[in-house]
């Protein structure tokens, strides 16, 4: 693959709907062009630690994500070149022995809370959206997922989000929203908003393509 890719980045809070902001957007343009990578694929690996003491990670700071990997893949798959994906557990806070090869593509979305707050990272996105929804139905989803996904206690959920997942919203969340180029509110809610972004997306691809030809 020859065209330079078109990296978009999604981030907002824990529970803001960017993965289905981040579908709607790939169906619109086309999921076969599109490599989609998680930040949080690349939380560090904690094995070294007892299970009680991984459990108290702050997993909302950016230094718990291995972040120079994900930039390392980026400039891997800008340079045509597969990579292999971390796959992270959850329920054990650890890297499984599998990886998920992603190859390079003319879209490649990046999603996660924290992709704005990293400059290694923003400097790599094209595009860069902000899905930003109130705190409260945030914490309901956080707490949805986390108990029936991820088998966490109604209880470890809300003492996390208190003592990590709030004040690092705030301290690194909330701020990175400035440097996004569009802010959509309501998530996967907001039709306009998508439609408007699919519409970006495919006419850069489209430059690109046109460059590409002009080139050859």
């Amino acid at each position: 693959m020859s065209r330079r890719p078109v990296i978009i980045g999604v981030a907002g809070g824990t529970g803001s709907g960017k993965t289905t902001v981040a579908m709607k957007i790939l169906e619109r343009v086309g999921t076969e062009h599109v490599a989609y990578i998680p930040h949080d694929a690349y939380y560090r690996d904690l094995s070294h630690l007892p299970l009680e003491e991984r459990a108290r990670i702050n997993f909302d700071h950016p230094d718990s994500l291995e972040t120079e990997l994900l930039v390392q893949h980026l400039r891997q798959l800008k340079a045509g070149q597969a990579v292999e994906i971390p796959v992270y557990d959850f329920t054990t806070h650890t890297r499984t022995a599998q990886t998920r090869r992603v190859g390079p593509a003319p879209v490649i979305l990046v999603e996660g809370i924290l992709v704005f707050a990293e400059p290694a990272l923003r400097e790599l996105f094209d595009v860069k959206l902000y899905v930003d929804t109130d705190a409260d139905i945030r914490l309901i989803r956080r707490l949805q997922r986390d108990v029936q996904e991820r088998g966490r206690s109604v209880e470890s959920v809300i003492q996390q989000y208190l003592t990590t997942v709030r004040p690092m919203h705030l301290e690194f969340v909330e701020p990175s929203k400035r440097y996004a180029d569009v802010i959509i509110p309501e998530g996967g809610y907001n039709e306009v908003a998508i439609e408007m972004v699919a519409a970006r997306i495919r006419g850069l691809l489209e430059q690109r393509a046109g460059e590409e030809n002009c080139g050859g």
